[in-house]
C-alpha cells in the first residue's frame, strides 16, 4: 500500500492557500495548514468539514521557530513531509514615494522571511529522504513590471524569490528535491475581489490580453502539476492570461 503523502501549506486559511489545501485534501493527502490566526484556521477547517487528515498549526511564518514547529508537528503527526507550499504573502501596490517603513517591514517579513525559513526547514527535513517538492507562490508582475500598476516592493521581493527559487533548485537537485514557483496574474480571490466596483473589475480584466481574471483553480492546477513532476525544477510557471507575454 502506498504511503499517504503530506503537504505543508502556509497562508492556508483563505484565498489561494485555502484552495490549495482543499485540493490536496481531495487527493487524500495529509495537510498541515499554517496561518497567523488559529481562529481563522479553524474557520477554514470548518468549511472543509474538519477532516482528520488536516493539522492546524498557527504562528507567524516570518519567525524561524514557526517553520521549525511546522515540520516537527507534521512529522510527529504524519511522518515524512513530501511537499512545502510557500503561499503566505502580501501584495502592496502604490507609487514608490508612498511606501512606508511599515510597508517595507511587512513585505520583508511575510514574503521574504516567510519563504526563507520554511524552505530552510524543508531542506533539513527532505535531504535525508532524498525526495521532496518546494513550491512558492510568486507574482507575474515580478517577471515583467507594468507601468499601470506601480508595485516596486512586490516586484523587488517576489523577483528575488524567483531567483532564489532557481538557486535553491540547483542546490537541492542532487538530492532529488524539486524547487519551483508559480507566478499568478490577477486572480479572483477574496483579497483581490473585495470592495471592487465595476470600473475596477473592467480595468483588471484589461490587464490580460485574454480580458479575463483568473480563478484559484488555475493556480491550483499549476501547483499540482509541479508537485506531480519529478523532472521539473528551477522553473517559474506564470499563470496570468498572457499579461507578461508582451505588449498588446
Amino acid at each position: 500500500m502506498d504511503r499517504v503523502k503530506t503537504v505543508i501549506v502556509t497562508g492556508a486559511s483563505s484565498g489561494l492557500g485555502f484552495a490549495i489545501t482543499q485540493a490536496y485534501l481531495a487527493r487524500g493527502y495529509n495537510v498541515v495548514g499554517n496561518a497567523r490566526s488559529l481562529e481563522r484556521l479553524q474557520t477554514a477547517a470548518n468549511q472543509l468539514g474538519n477532516p482528520e487528515n488536516l493539522l492546524l498549526v498557527a504562528g507567524d511564518i516570518a519567525r524561524p521557530e514557526t517553520a521549525t514547529r511546522l515540520f516537527e508537528q507534521a512529522e510527529k503527526t504524519f511522518g515524512q513531509v513530501d511537499i512545502l507550499i510557500n503561499n503566505a504573502g502580501i501584495f502592496l501596490s502604490k507609487p514608490v514615494t508612498d511606501y512606508t517603513e511599515e510597508d517595507v517591514d511587512a513585505m520583508v517579513a511575510t514574503n521574504l522571511k516567510g519563504f526563507f525559513y520554511p524552505s530552510q526547514a524543508a531542506a533539513k527535513h527532505m535531504l535525508p529522504y532524498g525526495a521532496g517538492h518546494i513550491v512558492t507562490i510568486s507574482a507575474a508582475i515580478a517577471t515583467q513590471p507594468i507601468s499601470k500598476v506601480p508595485a516596486l516592493l512586490p516586484i523587488m521581493v517576489k523577483g528575488g524569490l524567483n531567483q532564489a527559487t532557481r538557486g535553491l533548485a540547483l542546490e537541492l537537485a542532487p538530492h532529488n528535491v524539486m524547487v519551483n514557483a508559480v507566478a499568478p496574474g490577477i486572480i479572483a480571490t477574496p483579497l483581490t475581489m473585495s470592495h471592487q466596483d465595476e470600473a475596477s473589475l473592467t480595468f483588471m480584466k484589461q490587464m490580460a490580453p485574454t480580458h479575463r481574471i483568473g480563478q484559484p483553480q488555475d493556480i491550483v492546477d499549476a501547483v499540482l502539476y509541479l508537485t506531480d513532476s519529478n523532472f521539473v525544477t528551477g522553473t517559474i510557471v506564470t499563470v496570468d492570461g498572457g499579461t507578461t507575454a508582451g505588449v498588446w
